[in-house]
C-alpha cells in the first residue's frame, strides 16, 4: 500500500489505484426500485414493492419507491455523472415487471425493454460497463399473487424464461450478469419475519427455507439458459450474489470460534455450499432436519458449478458468540443458529465505529478477512466485491454542506479499498469494486430515512445531485491524481 497513483503523490500508507491490478474494475451501484420510480409509466406492472409500500405502516416515513430519485427520467444526467467522476462499470438491476408485467414470460413489455436498451447503449457510450442483477428483490406482484411467488417451485420456470428475455434483449452489450441479489434477504426478511415484501410472517419454519431452495434452482436455471443459448455468441459470465458479514469470534473458547463458522455457514454457506458442493452445510442439516427442502440427485447435478464469479455484498463485521439458549419467540432460522452478535468483546473492546444503522459497524479488515474465506473455502473463485458502503441518517433540517463533507464515508472507503488490495496480495481473485450506492435512495423499509449515496439526492428540491466528498475521493483515486485537484462534474 501507499504506491504513487497515477500523475500524483499518495500520503503514507493510503490505497492508490495503483494498488489493483490492470483490468481490476470500480464501478458503482444501485437497484430499480431504489431508484427509478416511474411506477405507473412505461407498461410496467406492479412489482410485490409496489404493492408492500402502498400499506405506509411497513415503511418507516410511510413513503414509497413510487417516484423513488426518478432514475427512470434522469438516467443521462446520472450516468454522464458516473462518467465524469471516472467509474468504469455500474451495477444496476432490470425490474421484472417492467420485462413481463405479469410476470408470466409470455408477453414482453417492449416499453420496458426500450428503456434498458437506452440505459445500456447511454452507459457504453459514456464508457461504463453494464453489470445487470435480474431480481434484486422486485418480484412482479401477480407472480405472489397467483403461484405463490418464491415458496413455490414453478417460480423457478418463469425465472429462466425471464433471465431468458434479457439475454436475448441485452446480452450484445452486458457481458457481466447477476441472477439473484442478495438471496438471505428475500428469504428471511420476505419470507420469514415479513419486514420486507411480500410480508409473508405466518411463522411457517419452512417458508425461508423453501424460499432459498427456489432462488438457488432460479439461479441455476438461469445460468443453465444462458450456457446452452447464448454464451457461445455473447461470450458473457454469469453470477450469484451474496451477502455476509465477517463473524469474529468472541473469544478463544472453542464454542465461540464454532459458533463464528456457524454464522458463516448460515448467511454464506446456506446459498454457496449447494452450488460448489452440492447441498447445504452440515451444520444447517443438523440443526434444521427436514425443515431444510432436500436436493434430488437430478437437482444436485444441475446446480453443481452452475457459477461463474461470486458477488459479494459486504458491509459490516460482528463478534460471534455460541448461544446456547436462543430467544423461543424468534424464528427457527435464529433459534437453530444458536448465536449472538455482539459489538463489543466482555472486554470492552468494540469492533468498530458504528454508522447511522444499528447494524453497520465499520470494520475495514472485516473484508479482508471475508474474501479469503470464500477464496479458501471455494477453491479461489472470481469475485466480486458488488456492494460496500456506509449510512447517514436523513435530517432535514440540516444544512446541505453537512451532507456533502461525509468524512466518515470518505474514512470508511478508504479502509475498505485498502482492505480489498491487500486480500488480492494475499492471493485472492478479486475483479472488481462497486461502491453501494451511487445515489442517496428509497432505503427499503427504511425509507427515505437513511442516506447511502456518494451522490447526495435533495428530495425537497427537484430531487438534484450533489456530490459528496466521498464522490470527489473516488474520482480523485480513479484518476491518479493529487488530493488538491477537484474533478470537473459540473
Amino acid at each position: 500500500m501507499g504506491s504513487t497513483g497515477r500523475g500524483g503523490e499518495a500520503a503514507a500508507g493510503e490505497v492508490t489505484r495503483a494498488d489493483f491490478p490492470e483490468g481490476f474494475v470500480f464501478g458503482v451501484a444501485t437497484s430499480a426500485y431504489q431508484i427509478e420510480g416511474a411506477r405507473n409509466e412505461g407498461g410496467k406492472g406492479d412489482s410485490i414493492w409496489d404493492v408492500f409500500a402502498d400499506k405506509k405502516e411497513h415503511i418507516l416515513d410511510g413513503t414509497s419507491g413510487e417516484l423513488a430519485v426518478d432514475h427512470y427520467h434522469r438516467y443521462k444526467e446520472d450516468i454522464e455523472l458516473m462518467a465524469k467522476l471516472g467509474f468504469g462499470a455500474y451495477r444496476f438491476s432490470i425490474s421484472w415487471s417492467r420485462i413481463f408485467p405479469d410476470g408470466l414470460g409470455k408477453d414482453i413489455n417492449e416499453e420496458g425493454v426500450a428503456f434498458y436498451n437506452n440505459l445500456i447503449d447511454f452507459m457504453i457510450e459514456k464508457g461504463i460497463q453494464p453489470y445487470a442483477t435480474l431480481y434484486h428483490w422486485d418480484l412482479p406482484h401477480n407472480l405472489h399473487q397467483t403461484v405463490g411467488g418464491w415458496l413455490s417451485d414453478k417460480i423457478v420456470d418463469y425465472f429462466a424464461l425471464y433471465a431468458e428475455a434479457c439475454f436475448a434483449n441485452f446480452g450484445d452489450r452486458v457481458k457481466h450478469w447477476i441472477t439473484i441479489n442478495e438471496p438471505l434477504q428475500t428469504s428471511l426478511h420476505g419470507y420469514g419475519i415479513g419486514i420486507f415484501a411480500p410480508g409473508v410472517c405466518e411463522g411457517e419454519a419452512a417458508e425461508p427455507f423453501l424460499a432459498a431452495h427456489h432462488q438457488i434452482l432460479a439461479h441455476a436455471a438461469s445460468v443453465d439458459v444462458y450456457r446452452r443459448k447464448f454464451k457461445a455468441v455473447q461470450g458473457g459470465t454469469v453470477g450469484f450474489v451474496v451477502d455476509c458479514e465477517w463473524a469474529e469470534p468472541a473469544s478463544d473458547k472453542i464454542e465461540d470460534q464454532a459458533a463464528a463458522a456457524r454464522h458463516i455457514d448460515f448467511l454464506l454457506g446456506w446459498y454457496l455450499d449447494p452450488i460448489y458442493f452440492g447441498d447445504y452445510p452440515e451444520s444447517m442439516r443438523k440443526r434444521l432436519g427436514d425443515r431444510l427442502p432436500n436436493f434430488s440427485e437430478k437437482d444436485r447435478e444441475f446446480i453443481r458449478n452452475k457459477i461463474d464469479f461470486i458477488g459479494l455484498n459486504h458491509y459490516t463485521s460482528k463478534f460471534i458468540a455460541n448461544q446456547p439458549n436462543p430467544q423461543p419467540k424468534e424464528i427457527h432460522f435464529f433459534q437453530a443458529r444458536q448465536v449472538e452478535i455482539l459489538e463489543k468483546r466482555s472486554s470492552g473492546e468494540a469492533i468498530g465505529e458504528r454508522a447511522a444503522s444499528e447494524w453497520l459497524c465499520i470494520v475495514p479488515w472485516g473484508i479482508r478477512k471475508m474474501i479469503n474465506y470464500i477464496a479458501k473455502k471455494y477453491d479461489n473463485p472470481i469475485i466480486y466485491v458488488t456492494e460496500n458502503g456506509m449510512d447517514d441518517l436523513d435530517d432535514p433540517s440540516a444544512a446541505l454542506d453537512q451532507f456533502l463533507n461525509d468524512t466518515k464515508r470518505v474514512g470508511f472507503f478508504k479502509g475498505y479499498v485498502g482492505a480489498v488490495a491487500e486480500a488480492i496480495k494475499d492471493g485472492a481473485d478479486v475483479r472488481g469494486y462497486f461502491a453501494w450506492s451511487f445515489l442517496d435512495n428509497f432505503e427499503w423499509a427504511q425509507g427515505f430515512t437513511k442516506r447511502f449515496g456518494i451522490v447526495y439526492v435533495d428530495y425537497k428540491n427537484g430531487l438534484s445531485r450533489h456530490p459528496k466528498a466521498s464522490a470527489m475521493w473516488f474520482s480523485r483515486f480513479l484518476n491518479g491524481a493529487g488530493a488538491d485537484s477537484k474533478p470537473d462534474t459540473n
